[in-house]
């Protein structure tokens, strides 16, 4: 039994083929590109840009995005390549099993838990931050108790300081109601999806056009506030820094290539879903940021975990504050639910492959889904949401992603060189540039991470080295054939 041992194309293409045993396939590419948007767009923009402005490059952040925009762009090209040639549900555990072999494919299907299922679990959180705020706006309040985790420390808009509470119940709510969604139909859900895109995609557009008009340009000098001698805190150090942080606004956009054995044609919607959702929100987050930092001089952003509520308040729009704490609801609500349904069908397809019980593989007789899958993924993410700290999730889900990405560029320079006979729908191009710049710029941002992330991924990792040999190797159907 070899841990090396790798699953060949034409086996993952016959799985995928046998539609009338597993998932239906229901996307089209727009709904693909609807996906990646609806993914991408959340708690990162809302929520982490001003923290990125204030604390790391100020209203040089735009840079910052664009320098977190084009790793993820490598990765992308990468992913698109992969993705059109085994359009397979599983996202990179998939391409890692075809190139790499079985026990990194574990290894790369047990860092996603991080990306997806705790990504879930951050922006819960949050979700349940601003719901608390609409509240607030019509004078409902929560009982302090049921709206915070035991170790946190929540600070509301009347100015009250609730120094931990026992479980934070919106979190657990909005997670099982999309969990519920999902598990009735991919479809119903990408239909869900679209109309949230739309909502939160208009809600982003008007702040950028209504709030241009309101920038001042004193406030972008100076553009590159001087480092202060610390590295991270300012100057170039500053926007990679910054990079770092809101990269976590660009996790999601692989979560599309998850969908890949639901989709109409995968190998033209797979690369069109992947690159066009990646292209539409960095410039619709370049554009944000900058109207953001124009309405706000970037200091006033420090600790504070709602600026787009902060600076859109300059524009003199008040009526519509409202509307845009909804709007950002709408936007996380998307997130969770692309983020639910990526984990369950990596799970789901590790399950086929005899590397995690048959209990994650069993489809529902009417819906379609793998519906026992998302139900753990209710259970496991709630506990998250409910009880851990956000600042604690959100940088093992940054890092657990970047790892991914490392993988996924790397396992583009094994096929070249292995498979180059297998047919690709769409071709990475200028190889081997655009994948080792890849590895080069993830890394880099993972550099750029608090040194805790580094020991919290450690530690996953090593529970998830124990259960493939506990179980995975021995239960594997290629080791077993």
């Amino acid at each position: 039994m070899s841990i090396w041992k790798r699953k060949s194309i034409t086996l993952l293409l016959s799985e995928a083929d046998e539609s009338e045993k597993g998932l239906k396939r229901t996307l089209s590419s727009r709904a693909l590109v609807a996906l990646g948007v609806g993914a991408i767009i959340g708690a990162g923009l809302f929520s982490l840009t001003g923290i990125a402005a204030a604390e790391h490059a100020g209203p040089a952040v735009t840079l910052s995005f664009v320098l977190a925009a084009v790793g993820c762009a490598f990765a992308g090209l990468c992913y698109a390549e992969f993705a059109s040639m085994i359009p397979v549900a599983g996202s990179a555990y998939t391409y890692s099993y075809a190139t790499m072999g079985e026990f990194m494919a574990w290894i790369i299907g047990w860092d996603l838990v991080l990306e997806y299922a705790l990504g879930a679990a951050t922006v819960g959180v949050s979700w349940s931050r601003y719901l608390l705020e609409l509240f607030a706006k019509f004078g409902i309040h929560l009982p302090p108790e049921l709206i915070c985790s035991p170790w946190e420390t929540l600070k509301l808009s009347d100015g009250t300081v609730i120094e931990g509470g026992i479980i934070n119940l919106p979190a657990i709510f909005i997670v099982a109601m999309l969990s519920l969604i999902l598990i009735r139909g991919t479809k119903e859900s990408a239909s869900m999806n679209n109309f949230l895109v739309v909502l939160k995609v208009t809600v982003v557009i008007l702040f950028i056009v209504l709030g241009w008009q309101f920038i001042d340009v004193n406030n972008y000098t100076p553009y590159i506030p001087e480092n202060t001698g610390v590295f991270g805190e300012f100057g170039l150090s500053g926007i990679a820094a910054g990079a770092g942080t809101v990269f976590f606004a660009f996790i999601g956009f692989d979560a599309v290539s998850t969908a890949a054995q639901e989709a109409k044609n995968p190998q033209k919607g797979m690369p069109i879903g992947i690159l066009g959702s990646l292209v539409i929100c960095t410039i619709l987050y370049v554009l944000f940021a900058h109207v953001m930092t124009g309405l706000v001089p970037y200091t006033e952003f420090a600790g504070d975990a709602k600026p787009a509520a902060t600076a859109f308040a300059k524009t003199g729009y008040d009526f519509l504050q409202t509307g845009l704490i909804i709007a950002i609801l709408a936007g996380y609500t998307s997130v969770i639910l692309v983020m639910l349904m990526g984990q369950s069908r990596v799970f789901y397809t590790m399950s086929k492959d005899g590397l995690l019980p048959s209990f994650f593989g069993d489809i529902h007789a009417k819906f379609r889904t793998p519906w026992k899958t998302n139900l753990f993924f209710m259970v496991f993410v709630s506990l998250f949401a409910g009880f851990v700290p956000v600042s604690d999730l959100g940088h093992m889900v940054s890092i657990g992603t970047l790892l991914a990405f490392v993988l996924v560029c790397i396992g583009i320079l094994v096929m070249r060189k292995k498979m180059p006979e297998v047919p690709r729908a769409f071709k990475t191009p200028f190889v081997p540039f655009v994948p080792i710049a890849g590895v080069v710029v993830c890394v880099f941002l993972m550099y750029s991470l608090p040194g805790e992330s580094w020991l919290r991924l450690f530690i996953w990792m090593a529970l998830g080295v124990i259960l493939y040999f506990v179980y995975g190797k021995k239960n594997s159907k290629i080791n077993n054939e």
